[in-house]
């Protein structure tokens, strides 16, 4: 394909997943939940956090997440005493245990008290990538007395790490098309400097494509993909995520 019919290919795809059915079957659905914006974002940030391996998995332990949280997570984050924070206990998805999740809540809190919430932290940007406000997330995720093991959950593109589950979860965030399936909640972040949340299925369809060439799902992958796909789209180019996603997940394309 040139680049007009991929283009053309990709647009259509995009459209074909992005909408309200999506939903169903994606981790999106725990934020959908709630309408307060601090519901929204907490919600999105846990459910994004725990997002890798079997997508039925991650759904059912989001519900026990929020289940913990007695279903009002900003109002948990900010209002738990010290009891009922170390009364959570049993929980586990992958190598996220009960210990990350008390941390979290704690460092959530920190950061919607004193540092003006989650979407501060992405506000000043260099106008081209989000990538280095990810990077001051996890200086300031951490900036309070945490568990060393805790360090892991959270990506640094500086450390050379592709961000998937936080460059999803920014993508629910800010990307506002109407469609019903991303938030558009960050009117003061841009979507064209949003990065696509690279992972195995998006990364091998976009290779199958010739859009990546880096065989790593790395840092350097997602800045080779941003570019790729900014040229069919500079305002949204993370639409594209559906079409990958779809493609690979659903379409069985590697």
């Amino acid at each position: 394909m040139n680049f007009d019919e991929l283009k053309e290919y990709l647009d259509f795809k995009a459209d074909q997943y992005n909408n309200p059915d999506f939903i169903t079957s994606d981790p999106i659905q725990i934020p959908h939940r709630y309408r307060l914006k601090e519901d929204i974002e907490i919600a999105g940030f846990l459910a994004s956090t725990i997002a890798w391996g079997n997508r039925k998995m991650i759904i059912n332990s989001c519900n026990k997440m929020m289940d913990l949280l007695g279903n009002n997570p900003f109002d948990f984050v900010m209002n738990a005493t010290d009891d009922q924070i170390e009364n959570i206990n049993g929980f586990v998805h992958r190598t996220f245990n009960s210990e990350d999740f008390r941390f979290f809540i704690r460092s959530l809190r920190n950061i919607y008290q004193y540092h003006g919430g989650l979407e501060t932290i992405f506000t000043t940007n260099n106008g081209e990538s989000l990538q280095p406000n990810i990077t001051e997330l996890k200086k300031l995720f951490f900036a309070i007395d945490h568990p060393h093991r805790t360090t892991k959950h959270v990506s640094d593109p500086l450390k050379g790490s592709s961000s998937k589950r936080i460059n999803m979860f920014l993508r629910w965030m800010v990307r506002n098309d109407n469609k019903g399936v991303d938030f558009g909640l960050w009117k003061s972040v841009s979507p064209a400097i949003l990065s696509c949340p690279l992972d195995v299925h998006s990364g091998n369809v976009a290779r199958y494509l010739s859009i990546l060439d880096r065989k790593q799902n790395d840092q350097k992958a997602v800045l080779e993909l941003d570019k790729s796909l900014r040229q069919f789209d500079p305002i949204d180019p993370v639409k594209y995520d559906f079409a990958l996603f779809g493609l690979g997940v659903f379409e069985g394309v590697k």
